[in-house]
């Protein structure tokens, strides 16, 4: 029996700083070549001393980069991998509206990986593009593998879906059958990048080192009014909710820029975008009194909502009675009186603009304010609640807003959470890091590195 000897390197992997899907690998040790020779020939590429980079047009990194892991550590190679990238490599998803819906998940990855390996031979030179043209739903190019005895092929699709659609014996044969079908839209050499292959080059470009920032004086945390409180980190209050409430199932976009909860029952979702501007919708909770009706109520709030605020939103979805799907009467004078109870109880001002009812606390730098008009219009993007704090209700640090089916016990509880509750204020302080960012370099569009064009 033979066992495999230690050899001295050592590969950390992590996800790149920029590219949401790509893979890094920082190697070192006395034999780091051997870790060197082994990831370039599975076509990671190198972007500094001693560090490489994995960039697919799949979006299937952390896939293959798993892949890389398993047959380095074979081989005597330690290896280490990143929490984030861990949490990347055992997440499963799909593409959204795929053409194929009847293949299973590891036939999507065999379709994408061929199309990969098109989109590596035109890369490296391998596959000369003769023309191009779009068929009126997808671009479609004719080329030719180099070298002795090399077949020429007409591709069809973009990007993750490109396939070799036919074969020919001669770049005359391929050049006169696609002439005879593009002959009005075809161009000559390859198309444009796509958005997915220009980004996958962005990240190939070289990666250098920043210098460390100083961390600076970290200010003592004070305890604020609720709707004062710091943002906080929006994606742990979500993980969290997930991670203690079995009854909602979460998945994640390939782009990982939005997260999706569903309950068992199918009629709440939740929607958090991750990237969103500060004071744009980062959060929707939609309810519907079926699986497959209509949406019949929703509330949104931005990425600058307090902690506690979200907290008690949650809180309120996490009991199983606390918030109706069901399609009730329009909002009543009933309704807004026991939506806004515990501000009236806490001598917030009442005042009556037109079609507007406002509750503003004693500083005036937070309210909530009722659209008579909005509440009439199920259907309208109007807000009918905006729960807000801020210089102004026009300028304001953040807000919640509703419709009109929104449950009065729902906007109780973040009334009453606006009025009495508290949380933290602080600044999160920078920590001194070594990170890699990438040097904004993008190879031009030529015969070896231009592919067809138009994004998925």
């Amino acid at each position: 029996m033979t066992t495999t000897l230690p050899i001295d390197a050592h590969v950390h992997l992590d996800t790149h700083p920029t590219h949401p899907s790509a893979v890094t690998a920082i190697l070192t040790g006395t034999q780091a070549h051997i870790a060197h020779l082994g990831l370039e020939a599975a076509d990671w590429t190198v972007v500094a001393d001693n560090v490489l980079v994995l960039v697919r047009i799949d979006h299937e990194e952390p896939y293959w980069a798993q892949d890389a892991a398993k047959h380095l550590t074979a081989e005597g190679i330690t290896v280490d991998i990143t929490p984030r990238l861990q949490e990347a490599m055992d997440e499963e998803w799909t593409w959204a509206n795929y053409p194929m819906p009847w293949c299973t998940r590891s036939e999507i990855r065999e379709v994408s990986n061929e199309a990969q390996k098109i989109h590596d031979d035109i890369r490296h030179g391998q596959l000369l593009i003769h023309a191009h043209a779009h068929d009126g739903h997808t671009t479609v190019a004719v080329g030719t593998y180099l070298g002795r005895n090399g077949k020429s092929v007409y591709l069809h699709g973009e990007n993750h879906l490109r396939q070799v659609a036919d074969t020919f014996d001669s770049p005359a044969g391929a050049m006169l059958a696609f002439e005879k079908v593009h002959r009005a839209d075809m161009r000559p050499g390859p198309a444009p990048l796509t958005d997915t292959e220009r980004a996958a080059a962005e990240a190939r470009t070289p990666l250098a080192p920043t210098a460390a920032k100083p961390e600076p004086t970290r200010p003592e945390p004070e305890t604020v009014a609720a709707y004062l409180a710091d943002a906080g980190d929006h994606d742990a209050l979500l993980d969290t909710f997930l991670n203690t409430h079995g009854e909602w199932e979460k998945w994640r976009t390939w782009s990982d820029a939005t997260t999706h909860a569903i309950h068992e029952s199918q009629t709440l979702r939740i929607e958090r975008v991750h990237e969103a501007h500060p004071r744009e919708t980062a959060w929707t909770v939609a309810a519907y009194e079926t699986p497959v009706s209509d949406r019949m109520w929703h509330l949104t709030a931005t990425g600058t909502a307090p902690a506690p605020m979200l907290q008690t939103l949650l809180n309120h979805l996490a009991d199983g009675d606390g918030w109706d799907t069901a399609l009730g009467s329009p909002v009543d004078e009933k309704t807004v009186t026991a939506a806004t109870k515990p501000l009236a109880g806490a001598g917030w001002k009442h005042s009556a603009d037109g079609r507007w009812l406002r509750w503003t606390n004693a500083s005036q730098d937070a309210g909530v304010q009722f659209d008579a008009f909005a509440a009439q219009q199920p259907n309208s993007p109007l807000a009918t609640w905006t729960i807000w704090a801020g210089p102004t209700i026009d300028q304001p640090t953040w807000t919640i807003t509703a419709s009109p089916y929104t449950p009065a016990a729902l906007l109780a509880d973040l009334a009453e959470n606006l009025a009495h509750g508290t949380g933290i204020r602080t600044h999160t302080p920078v920590k001194p890091t070594v990170h890699l960012t990438t040097t904004p370099t993008v190879p031009p569009p030529t015969a070896t590195t231009a592919q067809p064009s138009r994004s998925r």
